[in-house]
């Protein structure tokens, strides 16, 4: 019965897929994107640790305009809902709404109200490498019910604000392997249900130079000792001679609604020769009472055609006194 639910969620994303292509013209756009890979830890302080993960994921992504100033968007997602405890091959795949919503323009400013994902930060997702995001993606904000505001300030900067709360619709479970549906009772910084968590950040081009700044309150929510108060800086460069670089810091006092500070610093770089791109990323936290994790990441991307590569890591983790190494490869095909 399982598989037969996976198999009706692809068959979903495709049908969506067909859809889009035939409605192109009518003010309607989809992407997808389509990852098979292997996710090994071949060494570790703890042997139970030591296994292999065998993944698909699938996303897919909608805009239809309702009216020239009135936009609406979604997302799906087919991934592993759960994470590996032994080794695995394709299994506990569960497929769910990551956004949805409407979008309202108002000249060039941008007003966003549903499931959305809020802008803080960088780093967890642009860090280059398999891994690269490996520690950053701690401070992602994702699948939170709010509005958001992106206006431009200036000549080349941006503007995003937002107010949210983590999603506890119907939305916030999964077809097909069960995540469950989020409850305020489960706890959690910003899992208040009200919109009391905030999200600031600014972002400017300067040439081949991107900065930017931002902040983020995330109210205590049930059974936290704490609010989360976070901040963020960080700096990409193009360096036009195959090289580029990213820099991010961010601090976060009362981290994951705890007693503790925590600061994440994230450095990478990228080379690109050709088809070919090599990568290198490192991630260092430092956490008030709890040490300090680190993580350096390798990798090699081969893009194969316009719309296909294949990704290579590999890693080393110091995550709460544990050593670790890990092995992973991907093939990664957009739409």
């Amino acid at each position: 019965m399982k598989k037969q639910t996976h198999l009706a969620g692809l068959c979903g994303l495709a049908v969506l897929c067909g859809h889009a292509a035939q409605a192109q013209d009518a003010g309607f756009t989809w992407e997808a994107e389509i990852e098979i890979g292997v996710d090994s830890t071949v060494s570790s302080d703890d042997p139970t640790a030591e296994f292999s993960d065998l993944y698909l994921s699938i996303e897919a992504a909608f805009e239809a305009a309702i009216t020239d100033r009135i936009t609406a968007f979604g997302g799906l997602t087919l991934e592993s809902v759960t994470d590996p405890t032994d080794d695995r091959s394709f299994d506990d795949l569960g497929l769910y709404v990551n956004e949805l919503g409407l979008r309202f323009a108002f000249g060039e400013t941008l007003v966003s109200v549903g499931k959305l994902s809020p802008v803080f930060g960088v780093a967890w997702d642009d860090a280059p490498g398999y891994y690269g995001t490996s520690l950053s993606g701690d401070y992602e904000l994702a699948e939170m019910i709010g509005l958001t505001v992106d206006t431009p300030l200036g000549a080349d900067g941006t503007l995003s604000l937002a107010v949210f709360y983590a999603d506890n619709s119907v939305l916030s479970d999964s077809i097909g392997n069960r995540r469950g549906r989020n409850s305020v009772a489960a706890g959690g910084v910003g899992n208040t249900g009200k919109l009391n968590n905030i999200a600031l950040q600014f972002s400017r081009e300067f040439g081949a130079t991107t900065a930017w700044v931002g902040a983020r309150h995330l109210a205590a929510g049930t059974g936290d000792v704490s609010d989360e108060n976070g901040v963020v800086a960080g700096l990409a460069h193009d360096f036009g001679n195959g090289w580029d670089m990213i820099g991010e810091m961010a601090h976060f006092s009362g981290a994951g609604g705890t007693a503790a500070d925590a600061t994440y610093s994230t450095l990478g770089a990228t080379y690109e020769l050709d088809q070919w791109s090599f990568s290198g990323t490192g991630t260092v936290v430092n956490t008030s009472g709890a040490g300090r994790d680190k993580m350096l990441a390798l990798g090699i991307d081969r893009q194969i055609t316009d719309n296909s590569e294949i990704n290579f890591g590999l890693a080393r983790f110091d995550v709460g006194g544990v050593k670790s190494t890990a092995v992973g490869l991907a093939a990664v095909v957009s739409f």
